[in-house]
């Protein structure tokens, strides 16, 4: 069983920066999601295990940036230019067989999943 943990969620004003931060051993293809009160997990970003492709939702697109220290097994979120509509619990992700070749944007593709952190922009 792989245990990923977030960690560097916040409260930040909008237009504020914050970097979340995955723990996670082993080589696996990384994603992160958002879920708001009320709505659907939404993919927000990955990267393959190698950190040769990246991928990112278009809300995201020029503010959020994904990377990965492998030295670390460590998966990163920067995220600038918060918007308060960015509010959110944060997720990361790992699936466990690159193999497959799944779409990375979709949450089944992933088998494990962190506990969350919770991302605040006020207005």
């Amino acid at each position: 069983q792989v245990q990923l943990v977030e960690s560097g969620g916040g409260l930040v004003q909008a237009g504020g920066s914050l970097r979340l931060s995955c723990a996670a051993s082993g080589r696996y293809h990384m994603g992160w999601f958002r879920q708001a009160p009320g709505k659907e997990r939404d993919f927000v970003a990955a990267m393959t295990w190698s950190g040769s492709s990246t991928l990112y939702a278009d809300s995201v697109k020029e503010r959020f940036t994904i990377s990965r220290d492998n030295a670390k097994n460590t998966v990163y979120l920067q995220m600038n230019s918060l918007k308060p509509e960015d509010t959110a619990v944060y997720y990361c992700a790992a699936d466990r067989d690159p193999l497959r070749n799944r779409p990375l944007s979709l949450p089944g593709t992933y088998d494990y999943w962190g506990q969350g952190t919770q991302v605040t922009v006020s207005s």
